[in-house]
């Protein structure tokens, strides 16, 4: 099987080299230890430290200072090889788990166009169950659970949780992981902060189930017929409805996020302090 290269690179040139040269260490252990629990995938993770350069097979991840309203980042192809954009700044380390979040997802289904079939959902009374019917699901890895209060950290590292396969499953199983952390409980369950996409064939048109704001329940829309002009995750991207999510979802700072936050902060401040000592063994 052969290896995906991944390189995240500051376009910004305002970030720590430290922190990102750190946050490419902790995803090449996400994409090397903990995605392959659960998908078959084999990938590594470098830093690029040259912004204008990316080496032939690579597929970059550029940290960038702004992108188009609405969006913390994104991953599309480009040149026939995918690639991802995220909002960084050197005032905000939350980028990290943006970055995780492209990169997993942009591993799972590169071309974003991936379907998986399984049980239908609805909204009943404000919760979130299954129905009788049938949706072919587009696969985002980390939409359902992508909220910053559901993330964890690698070395000080905040990153995304994500789906594993049994997220499709038709029933809940006991002693099943439905996403890494094991935040979510059950097949097809969406994490307050968190979204989901399907077509129904019923009806021939594709619908979300957006989970935006945790005081309130969560909807579902129609969003119409995919433009076959683009993959489906462009597509999707452009939608008012996805934008929204991107906008108000992946920021929720509720008190578990911001605790993740601070100990992801002392934790990197810890290893600096170990490394500089451990540097000093070998001056």
């Amino acid at each position: 099987m052969s290896v995906i290269q991944i390189g995240l690179v500051d376009m910004t040139g305002k970030i720590d080299v430290d922190l990102v040269h750190n946050a490419a260490m902790a995803l090449n252990l996400q994409v090397q230890r903990d995605l392959p629990q659960f998908w078959p995938i084999t990938a590594t993770v470098m830093y690029l430290p040259n912004p204008k350069k990316v080496p032939a097979g690579v597929w970059p991840v550029q940290l960038v200072a702004k992108l188009p309203p609405g969006e913390g980042g994104f991953h599309s192809d480009k040149h026939k090889q995918p690639f991802a954009k995220v909002i960084a700044s050197k005032d905000d380390n939350t980028w990290t788990i943006d970055a995780s979040h492209e990169v997993l997802e942009m591993l799972v289904d590169p071309y974003g166009n991936r379907m998986q079939s399984s049980v239908a959902i609805e909204i009943v009374k404000g919760k979130i169950q299954d129905g009788t019917g049938q949706f072919g699901y587009l696969v985002e890895a980390c939409d359902p659970c992508e909220a910053n209060n559901f993330a964890y950290t690698i070395n000080g590292i905040a990153v995304s949780d994500f789906i594993t396969p049994h997220f499709y499953d038709p029933v809940v199983t006991p002693g099943t992981r439905y996403s890494f952390t094991g935040a979510l409980k059950g097949p097809r369950q969406i994490l307050p902060g968190g979204y989901i996409s399907w077509v129904n064939t019923e009806i021939d048109e594709w619908q979300q189930l957006l989970f935006v704001d945790p005081s309130k329940p969560p909807t579902i829309k129609n969003i119409g017929k995919a433009d076959p002009s683009k993959s489906l995750r462009e597509w999707m991207d452009s939608l008012a409805a996805a934008q929204q999510i991107n906008r108000d979802s992946r920021k929720v700072n509720t008190p578990k996020a911001k605790a993740l936050m601070k100990y992801s902060a002392n934790r990197l401040a810890a290893l600096d302090r170990v490394s500089i000592a451990k540097g000093k063994l070998y001056a």
